[in-house]
This record gives structure tokens, C-alpha cells and sequence, in this order.
């Protein structure tokens, strides 16, 4: 007898808890805004972003012209390596060496994680997506229960729109207001 008390009020218990978790829930409201309609709605961000892109195809030419540079050195090395004395081996190995790492800094240089590309994409894209971010509404009032997200569409996960996640896409004030920057 006492076990079935102690069982029924356990499971009252967790059942109230789950109750008061579940309503918890249901009065948090989500929207997430669509970054990337947006941004490619922008001029400015598409002229950034093909300036970028501009770049980065010259510097992957230069970078790829280095590389094929030395490859070229080394096929010249191996086909003439039988003729060759071990100071002229040790001396074109040497400049084979030097013309690959010259490539390889090259390469790191223009598209590494501190790369002149890292920096120009910054010195583009950071007033605009400043103006974006300050445009829209990320930061709820402390009485509102609200939350906003800025993500493109492909990362929404399944359930999103299932679980009273709004979308806001294509929301007529928010959108016009940062279109018109």
C-alpha cells in the first residue's frame, strides 16, 4: 500500500512537471529571418560579392601558375636527374623545393584563414551586414518572450514550421526596410 502511494505520487509528480515544461514551451515564439533573401536582394552586397569573386579568380590563376611552375621544374628534374651529378641533383632538388613552397605561401597568402581574400571580404561585406543586422529586430524587449534568428533558408531544419516557428521570408515591414538600405 504505502509503495503504490509512493508510485502515484511520483508519477503525479512528473506529471505536473511535464505539464508546466510543455506550457513553458508553447509561450516562446521564434522567427527566422531569411539572410540570405535579403542579402541577395541587396545591390550593393552582389557588386561586393562579385568583386569578390573577380579576385579570387585572378588569385587562384596566379597561385595555379606557381604550382604548375614547379610542377614543370620537377618533371624537368626527373627527366634529366640520370645526367646528373649529386651536386646538380641536390641543387635542382633544392630549387624545386623552394618554387613548391613559394606556390604553397602564395596559396596561404591569398586564401589563407588571415588571407588578403579574408581581409578584402571583411572590409566589403562588414557595412553591409552591419547596416542589415542593425536594421533588423534581433534584440527582444526584456517583457517579450520572443526570439529572432538570421539564418539562410537551406539551414531550417524539418520541423521548423511545425513547432510554431515562424519563417519571416518574405515579411512586408522587415524586408522593405532592409531592402531600402
Amino acid at each position: 500500500m504505502l509503495k503504490h502511494l509512493f508510485m502515484m505520487k511520483r508519477l503525479f509528480i512528473s506529471l505536473a512537471i511535464a505539464i508546466i515544461a510543455v506550457a513553458g514551451a508553447s509561450a516562446q515564439k521564434f522567427a527566422l529571418i531569411d539572410m540570405e533573401y535579403i542579402l541577395k536582394n541587396i545591390p550593393s552586397y552582389e557588386m561586393a560579392n562579385e568583386q569578390l569573386n573577380q579576385i579570387s579568380l585572378r588569385w587562384q590563376k596566379e597561385v595555379e601558375a606557381k604550382a604548375t611552375e614547379a610542377q614543370n621544374l620537377y618533371k624537368n628534374y626527373q627527366s634529366e636527374m640520370v645526367f646528373m651529378t649529386d651536386e646538380q641533383k641536390s641543387a635542382k632538388e633544392a630549387e624545386v623545393v623552394a618554387k613548391e613552397k613559394e606556390a604553397t605561401e602564395l596559396r596561404y597568402k591569398y586564401f589563407g584563414p588571415e588571407g588578403e581574400l579574408y581581409k578584402k571580404r571583411q572590409a566589403l561585406m562588414q557595412p553591409i551586414q552591419e547596416e542589415v543586422f542593425s536594421t533588423a529586430p534581433h534584440r527582444p524587449t526584456s517583457y517579450s518572450r520572443h526570439r529572432v534568428s538570421m539564418c539562410p533558408t537551406r539551414c531550417l531544419p524539418r520541423w521548423a514550421m511545425a513547432n510554431n516557428i515562424f519563417l519571416l521570408t518574405h515579411c512586408t515591414i522587415l524586408t522593405n526596410s532592409l531592402l531600402s538600405l
